[in-house]
């Protein structure tokens, strides 16, 4: 008998999409239930569109966009949001860079011309640039350097999983490559990767249309029109052998282990790409999930476990090629070896003898609600619509993100499972190094 799936209705989020003549794509979605406004900007540019020697130099960047601009002095951003009762942020992902602000709808043409502000030109000088290096490199010690898996496993599982610079390398950066950062290279990154055409403005919530097309045009319509680069090649091919290293991190106190396998390309084939998303669920996702059923509750084996799409934990935002991550972390003495070749008779039972009753259903409906409660929030709903924009031409894709994850079969499901074989894995091992100092 066919395990049952959810039905999932798609959200129809109302969209208006066009370009200024000087390339910036737009998308507007309206909702009036509130007086409020969410504002994203995201350019196309992210950790892997870095050249070599300039490891970290696209969340640098992202940090000095908010050091001043064109007719803004220093900290003026965060003035003249938070004066209207806004919040704002930025954050740098693997195929993008993103700048957002939520405000009182009221206050939609002041956050225009802030990003518009910005788009022409931020206040690059070597005392910004230093200021920033110096607050990265805080960053990196306190994120990665000295924490407890610090970087795991985002940062020291693709080098093990991937061969080029692109996927391979350090997204924070090393010091070296961040202290030798020019004001130079800073406005030529700034000319080649923050082009208008380069980028999407979203505006989501209680919004005209027609006033705010009249603001967008205002503000942003003489932004100076630079056309994207080219997008750099990111291909490489699947492993035929496993790949397994380990390190020691001399703050962990418990032994961990993260492995990945390549998926099917998330744009052009997402169609096979979407069981994986499933899956990871599946094998995850509440005290109920397969591998948290029998490697927590029941051999105790770790004493958590998570799966994700992509090294960011976001499977709608990134481009070909990412990948399924299962991690864990072990109890003392615990026991990799163990750990995945439990992983292996899971998936190759689940492959093999696919979803019990209501499992499939159950995973469904958790998934869409949480994909539901991130969008309605305007700003997650601006966010995601501009990053579908930018990747897909597809921002309405944002509505129906829970209907197709509720389309998906199970046999679907297990022919994925039966793709992630140890041949195809990559690994990496964390040795703990004695606990805190």
């Amino acid at each position: 008998m066919p395990t049952r799936r959810a039905r999932i209705p798609a959200t129809r989020y109302p969209v208006e999409r066009f370009t200024l003549d000087n390339g910036l794509r737009v998308v507007l979605t309206p909702d009036r239930s509130a007086p409020v406004i969410g504002v994203a900007v995201v350019y196309d540019v992210g950790i892997r569109s870095e050249p070599e020697g300039r490891t970290g130099f696209a969340h640098l960047f992202e940090h000095l966009m908010f050091q001043g601009s064109e007719n803004l002095e220093k900290l003026a951003h965060f003035r003249h949001v938070q004066g209207a009762g806004g919040t704002f942020n930025g954050s740098t992902h693997l195929d993008y860079t993103d700048y957002f602000e939520t405000l009182p709808s009221n206050a939609l043409e002041r956050a225009l011309f802030l990003e518009a502000d910005r788009m022409r030109g931020p206040r690059l000088t070597e005392e910004n640039l230093r200021n920033q290096v110096d607050v990265v490199k805080e960053e990196i010690r306190v994120n990665v350097l000295n924490r407890p898996y610090g970087g795991f496993p985002w940062l020291t599982l693709p080098p093990v999983l991937f061969d080029t610079f692109p996927n391979a390398h350090d997204g924070y950066g090393s010091f070296d490559d961040l202290e030798s950062a020019t004001v130079a290279d800073a406005a030529d990154f700034f000319r080649h990767y923050y082009a208008s055409g380069n980028a999407v403005l979203a505006v989501s919530g209680d919004i005209d249309t027609a006033e705010a097309v009249t603001l967008i045009e205002r503000h942003f319509g003489d932004v100076p029109a630079r056309p994207a680069p080219d997008r750099p090649d990111f291909a490489e091919p699947d492993l035929t052998v496993e790949r397994r290293t380990a390190y020691t991190d001399k703050l962990a106190p418990l032994p961990a282990v993260a492995s990945a396998w390549r998926v099917p390309d998330p744009i052009g084939d997402f169609a096979a790409y979407l069981p994986y998303v499933v899956l990871a669920e599946v094998l995850t996702d509440g005290d109920a999930s397969r591998l948290v059923e029998r490697l927590v509750r029941r051999d105790r084996a770790v004493t958590s476990v998570g799966g994700y799409l992509g090294f960011m934990g976001d499977p709608f935002d990134v481009r070909d090629p990412t990948a399924l991550l299962l991690q864990a972390h072990l109890p003392p003495g615990g026991d990799v070896d163990k750990v995945l070749r439990t992983l292996d008779e899971e998936l190759d039972r689940l492959a093999h003898d696919g979803l019990g009753d209501g499992e499939l259903a159950r995973t469904q409906a958790r998934m869409a609600t949480h994909l539901l409660r991130e969008t309605d929030a305007v700003l997650g709903r601006a966010l995601g619509m501009a990053v579908l924009e930018q990747q897909r031409g597809e921002p309405g894709l944002l509505g129906e993100l829970p209907s197709l994850i509720g389309e998906v079969t199970d046999e679907q499901v297990r022919a994925a499972a039966a793709t992630l074989r140890p041949e195809r894995r990559a690994s990496v091992e964390v040795l703990p190094g004695g606990g805190s100092r």
